[in-house]
């Protein structure tokens, strides 16, 4: 008998519900999901998911918060940039960039009231 989940793949659950494209997109994101990551503290690929956004290493028992469907989202890793350049003797652009985030953060803590001007 023939393979009857070639195209879907975890979303052959859905069978020919939904439209093509919705199956799609839960298909990348179900994969995405139950794939194993490589753990940031051992380096071993063990890293599942526990729950949304807890990520559990299988090996070393480390647990973390990631992204609801991947452990490292986009804004992690730009995060992790540039602390390690901050770390490593970043460049003068670099420090530019870091004050003017900085900046922005602050400006928008004032407008949230969470801190005061005269601080």
């Amino acid at each position: 008998m023939a393979k009857r989940t070639q195209k879907v793949g975890v979303a052959a659950r859905f069978g020919p519900r939904y439209g093509v494209s919705v199956r799609r997109n839960a298909a990348k994101v179900l994969r995405k999901k139950s794939k194993k990551y490589t753990c940031p503290v051992c380096q071993y690929p063990r890293v599942t998911r526990g729950a949304v956004g807890i990520w559990n290493c299988g090996k070393c028992s480390h647990s973390f918060a990631g992204g609801a469907w991947e452990p490292f989202t986009r804004a992690s890793d730009a995060n992790n940039r540039i602390i390690r350049r901050s770390v490593d003797g970043a460049s003068a652009s670099d420090m530019a960039l870091i004050a003017q985030q900085k900046a922005i953060d602050y400006e928008r803590a004032i407008a949230e009231g969470e801190i005061s001007e005269e601080e």
